[in-house]
């Protein structure tokens, strides 16, 4: 019978390679009652403080709940043989050590087994209890570091997934205009985790017309990244086609209900265009908040027409372009919801309200990029980290402006 009083619980799939400790459980899983009490006496003798659970079988083995740092195996049992037992093991412990118990004869096969996953092997009558402590600690250490460096290569593999799909959501501006000023931010919302669904774009006509897309796709996920780099994507083919504002709403929304992974994930986006002049911007918003026309002390919201956001009533959105005239010297802000679901110091939602009128106290900073720099510290200033939400800003400027934004 399987003995399970204080073996702990598996070890974690993000532990570190480290000193083998000296507390270790070990499971036996050995049919021959002397062979596996020689086993357990030399294990007492070993050195090592140990923590001993044994199986006579592997139908007793596999069922067991407790989680070993090694285990010791006997490859003759009376229902599992060979090389069989052996996968059965790595796959029912899969970051533990395995040491293979062999005859005397059979040490062929315990060198097949390393080579097919154990750490290690022992011939049975000729280990003694200083050799099977030692063989257990090294066997443990190796499998350590074989889980280890599985783990670093799969981190190097997540970043360079990561840059590829940051390159996805955040493009480089397709502009040929050297008065244009273009900065934006971006604040993914998980640590540690792939962009999430916000996503921006700008693209220019060979007429210097600017058009700028800012789009938030509900979560911070990589279905919700996958979905935004996706929008993108297709607004820019879109807009370089020549397809109208408004017909590009609709068009990015058949692309999200296509692609989504459920039918609650929904987009919101909010597309401008800015006159070769830059005296007005046609804006078209789909359930997105308004840019901010930025003024030297002043930020205030375009006036614009809202309607559905892209999936919510797919089919039903009704999206209508609005003329926005825009100041001498003025520039645009576009953002995501992120910016302002934050808390405040106080602990309430810092809010839009507030978020414009941060905007437009910093506004006579007169660098873009410490511009931006400035409302994104004041915003997580009062937030603490208690904010989750993906943020994105985009800020559009022109040197010659009076603001002097640029």
């Amino acid at each position: 019978m399987i003995s399970e009083a204080d073996l702990p619980a598996a070890p974690s799939a993000e532990a570190s390679p480290a000193p083998v400790a000296a507390d270790l459980a070990v499971l036996l899983i050995e049919d021959d009652p002397g062979d596996a009490l020689l086993t357990r006496e030399m294990l007492t003798d070993s050195g090592i403080s140990s923590r001993f659970a044994q199986a006579s079988s592997m139908a007793e083995a596999s069922v067991s709940p407790v989680a070993p740092d090694c285990v010791l195996l006997d490859l003759h049992l009376p229902d599992c043989r060979g090389l069989e037992a052996l996968r059965r093991v790595l796959h029912r412990w899969p970051d533990a050590a395995v040491v293979v118990l062999t005859g005397l004869d059979d040490a062929a096969t315990g060198t097949a087994a390393v080579a097919a996953g154990a750490q290690d092997y022992l011939v049975k009558g000729h280990i003694d209890g200083a050799l099977l402590g030692r063989t257990i600690e090294y066997a443990i250490q190796r499998r350590r570091a074989v889980i280890t460096e599985r783990q670093l290569r799969d981190s190097r593999m997540q970043a360079s997934e990561n840059i590829r799909l940051q390159r996805g959501l955040l493009p480089t501006p397709l502009t040929t205009d050297p008065t244009l000023v273009v900065v934006s931010r971006y604040v993914p919302g998980r640590g540690r985790s792939l962009l999430g669904g916000d996503f921006f774009d700008l693209v220019q006509d060979d007429d210097h017309t600017i058009h700028a897309v800012i789009g938030d796709v509900c979560g911070n996920g990589p279905d919700e990244a996958a979905i935004g780099v996706g929008l993108r994507v297709g607004w820019r083919t879109l807009t370089l086609a020549g397809v109208d504002k408004t017909s590009r709403m609709r068009l990015l929304e058949q692309v999200l209900v296509a692609e989504r992974p459920h039918e609650a994930m929904f987009a919101t986006a909010c597309t401008i265009r800015i006159a070769p002049d830059r005296s007005t911007a046609v804006v078209v918003s789909a359930g997105h908040p308004p840019p901010l026309v930025i003024t030297p002390g002043r930020a205030h919201p375009a006036p614009i027409r809202h309607h559905l956001g892209l999936g919510m009533f797919p089919g039903l959105g009704r999206w209508h372009e609005s003329v926005v005239t825009l100041p001498p010297g003025a520039g645009l802000l576009l953002y995501t919801d992120g910016v302002y679901e934050g808390f405040s110091e106080d602990g309430t939602r810092l809010g839009e309200q507030r978020f414009v009128e941060l905007a437009g106290e910093l506004s006579t900073v007169t660098d873009p990029g410490r511009y931006l720099t400035a409302l994104l510290d004041e915003i997580r200033r009062g937030d603490g980290g208690r904010h989750s939400d993906d943020t994105a800003l985009l800020y559009l400027a022109w040197p010659s402006s009076p603001t002097g934004h640029a």
